[in-house]
């Protein structure tokens, strides 16, 4: 029987022991908390070394937009998880179309709920579950996978990279180890878990921070955001609609019943309400001044009648 797999997964940085916490099952509840606690703090600190990378990708990536491209992650277990919790985010938050962010997971969207082993051992999954997005070379693809070896995952990038698409890698190995082609590799390197392989942990928090950062420059980039506020929520719950209000009343100063007579005036769009008060201007003065700027409130403030 060969044993080439157990020794891949023997060298894998997320597959070693942790020195500090090799008497964790014998410690007390709050020195348990603790030790987790002190490995957590270096999350942070591997992330931010990585942030010349996640600069280049977030450029791939609103160049993408601007084409009409989307952006696809392409994970298993938990990465594959955090790739679609991220995405299904996007569009409650920065007012998105459903499909421009899209998580896609090895096994369906049966294993975002309930765990499915075997299911990323398969590269043409990856490849297939592409296909059936209809991708496009116009698309970025970001491939998730803390070990930097998930088959699901690297079938999927392959396939990307023979259509032409942009590729991204997210994995908490060691850049010097890793053999995936990729336009843009994101490597923060957390240390071996507390618990021997369990990446749902410091490997898990490293890439959901970098997916955040991911996303929501991109979203800045694209003018979704005023100062630090959403601008371009969809008022789809009574929290997004009262969220509208308040981030109008935080802008203008105006009264909560002067906002919501705004934000009505603007047809519950609460870019056009903080230009239409900002500029004062009417609704489709707005809505114009918005098209020119590319959706950026600021430059719309400032954008002069032809």
């Amino acid at each position: 029987m060969s044993t080439a797999l157990f020794d891949e997964l023997a060298r894998l940085a997320t597959e070693q022991r942790n020195p500090a916490s090799m008497a964790i099952d014998d410690a007390s509840i709050e020195e348990a908390l603790h030790i987790i606690n002190a490995e957590d703090h270096l999350v942070p600190i591997a992330v931010r070394r990585e942030i010349p990378h996640i600069a280049d990708a977030v450029r791939l990536i609103v160049a993408a937009f601007s084409k009409g491209g989307r952006l696809l992650y392409v994970g298993a277990g938990t990465s594959g998880r955090l790739g679609v919790l991220d995405a299904s985010e996007c569009p409650p938050t920065f007012g998105t179309p459903p499909d421009l962010v899209q998580g896609l997971i090895a096994g369906g969207k049966e294993a975002v709920f309930r765990s499915r082993e075997g299911v990323e051992d398969v590269e043409q999954a990856g490849a297939d579950a592409l296909e059936d997005v209809g991708l496009s070379p116009a698309d970025v693809v970001c491939g998730i996978a803390a070990s930097s070896r998930t088959p699901y995952v690297l079938g999927a990038l392959a396939h990307a990279r023979s259509v032409g698409c942009a590729t991204l890698f997210v994995t908490c190995a060691p850049r010097a180890s890793v053999d995936v082609p990729a336009d843009v590799a994101i490597c923060p390197v957390v240390g071996p878990e507390v618990i021997m392989g369990s990446t749902r942990m410091k490997s898990g928090t490293a890439q959901k921070l970098v997916l955040n950062m991911l996303t929501t420059v991109t979203m800045i980039q694209q003018g979704k955001v005023y100062e630090n506020m959403m601008v371009d929520l969809q008022m789809t719950s009574k929290k997004l609609e009262e969220r509208s209000k308040r981030t109008v009343m935080t802008v203008t100063d105006l009264s909560y019943a002067d906002a919501s007579d705004l934000l009505t005036a603007a047809g519950g769009h609460v870019k056009t309400a903080l230009v239409m008060h900002l500029a004062s201007v009417g609704a489709a003065e707005a809505q114009r001044r918005l098209q020119r700027a590319d959706g950026f409130v600021r430059k719309a403030i400032d954008v002069s009648a032809p």
